[in-house]
């Protein structure tokens, strides 16, 4: 995640701590996955963004574990939502139980109520239980029976979901993508990184036990990294640059749905966070750049005409991106 220039200079506030702690993450996560450097980057900087992600790949390449790794690092609750076709709201929110004794109503939390939440195969569920996460993910909160329940911070919703496999699968609509920091797209090990990953999981005698793997901060230290994050320095130059960047999505021929707002203030806050983990108070293009493209992907639609001619969304972005004039 190091940039490839990074001079030499005074900063304003003191990130030793933080960047010492997110290598620790990085080292720790590290040593069960193999490779997928670019996943575990921005899911680092997706915890010190406060922002939400999710992770899209084939079955096997260490979407779930490498979510699960987060919650062992971070010292905070933890609750795993396999979602499938007839899973209902309640299930994931909870629901009001009667209690025989006090003659009243008793509201009973569901797994969403935890700082940490893994959400399984996401686009397996419909619609009506998808929704449920929508007033969580956005505003922290959760409102049953016109009673508002807030949410513990940190909450961080991770989610995955398996791209080729369309038979039972429930469409995520585009409200609910917009509310995701990152789309992260996952892709298979190198042959390098997939031996290496052999050898490891030979020496533990075939097992992929992390129950001993010990957290990294705690929930007090992430909320203070946080902190940290706001106060980064924004030059008025880069502010226009992110905005340029959204504009262009907008206007762009390729594509039918543009970015909206919720994009730049995403870019704003992943360069932010990216700025720390990189020892700097102040973001770069570069920073710009590394977190466009996670925030953008799964926010625009490609027309109809582009997709028949082999083109993704990230393609059309990528040529955004370099069409952009990059301040100095």
């Amino acid at each position: 995640m190091e940039s490839s220039d990074n001079p030499v200079f005074n900063s304003r506030l003191d990130l030793t701590e933080l960047k010492e702690s997110m290598e620790a993450i990085r080292r720790s996560i590290g040593e069960w996955v193999v490779g997928q450097e670019n996943m575990v980057d921005l899911l680092i900087v997706a915890l010190l963004a406060d922002g939400h992600v999710l992770l899209e790949g084939v079955p096997g390449v260490a979407k779930t574990l490498t979510a699960k790794l987060v919650s062992r690092v971070v010292s905070v609750d933890f609750s795993r939502i396999q979602f499938t076709p007839d899973l209902m709201p309640s299930d994931v929110l909870g629901t009001s139980v009667f209690n025989a004794k006090t003659t009243d109503f008793e509201f009973k939390p569901g797994p969403l109520f935890a700082n940490i939440v893994l959400v399984d195969e996401i686009n397996r569920a419909p619609a009506k239980t998808q929704a449920s996460l929508f007033e969580a993910m956005e505003e922290r909160q959760i409102t049953i029976d016109g009673q508002t329940y807030p949410l513990e911070s940190p909450f961080l919703v991770v989610a995955t979901q398996n791209p080729i496999e369309q038979e039972g699968t429930y469409r995520l609509p585009e409200a609910q993508l917009d509310r995701f920091l990152f789309k992260i797209e996952v892709g298979y090990p190198t042959l390098e990184e997939e031996t290496l990953m052999l050898e490891r999981f030979h020496k533990r005698k075939n097992t992929v036990d992390i129950s001993a793997l010990e957290s990294v901060i705690s929930a007090e230290q992430l909320q203070r990294y946080r902190q940290t994050v706001r106060e980064v320095r924004v030059e008025e130059h880069l502010v226009s640059y992110i905005a340029n960047i959204v504009h262009q999505t907008r206007q762009h021929p390729s594509l039918y749905l543009g970015a909206s707002p919720r994009a730049s203030l995403a870019i704003l806050a992943g360069a932010k966070a990216l700025a720390t983990v990189r020892g700097r108070d102040f973001i770069t293009p570069e920073d710009v750049q590394f977190v466009a493209l996670p925030v953008l992907v799964h926010r625009v639609i490609i027309t109809p005409e582009v997709e028949m001619e082999g083109r993704s969304a990230a393609d059309v972005l990528q040529a955004i991106l370099d069409q952009v004039e990059v301040p100095r």
